[in-house]
């Protein structure tokens, strides 16, 4: 029987380790980076494994797994930005990012795990490149929303969005190893 709850935090683990990692070696740089920089980011990102999965060849080392793992990290950025909007600090403390990182994370899993009892696992039956297409119409969501100067009529907004993003990220992550396994 395989356990959501355990593969998602495993696959988190290895997205954390790395941002932090990051953090040690360049401080809080992101902080200078506006909200429609960092969907741009992450829609480079999808757009490189949606390229790769249609041509079915790369170029460049980086693997696919990488790729979703920066998707997962630069979705905490855009979670963490929208908290500290109006913090001016562009060098934040180790410990408050780590905290705010683990705070959007635990939010993220348990949306996951609502809507997974919801859905039944469905996630679990679909191709790993309908999830990359459903990262990349998240994306064009959130673009229409910042183009639209964050208002919407019915939709959610973009924190949602980037919280789909990180989920559907970490099931390509699980989909990914177990495909290894």
């Amino acid at each position: 029987m395989q356990n959501t709850s355990q593969q998602y935090d495993a696959a988190i683990s290895s997205c954390k380790d790395i941002f932090l990692k990051k953090m040690k070696d360049y401080g809080t740089a992101w902080r200078n980076l506006r909200p429609t920089s960092l969907t741009d980011q992450i829609f480079i990102k999808a757009q490189r494994i949606k390229s790769i999965e249609e041509k079915g060849i790369q170029k460049v080392v980086d693997d696919i797994k990488g790729e979703y793992i920066g998707i997962i990290n630069y979705c905490a950025i855009a979670l963490i930005q929208l908290e500290l909007v109006n913090d001016a600090r562009l060098e934040l403390p180790y410990d408050e990012v780590a905290g705010l990182y683990a705070k959007y994370i635990a939010k993220t899993k348990q949306l996951m795990e609502d809507k997974n009892h919801d859905y039944g696992e469905a996630w679990r039956d679909m191709r790993l490149s309908s999830l990359t297409d459903l990262i990349l119409m998240k994306i064009f969501r959130v673009k229409q929303i910042e183009d639209n100067m964050g208002k919407t009529i019915i939709s959610e907004g973009v924190d949602a969005n980037y919280m789909d993003m990180i989920n559907y990220s970490v099931f390509a992550l699980i989909k990914l190893e177990q495909v290894k396994s």
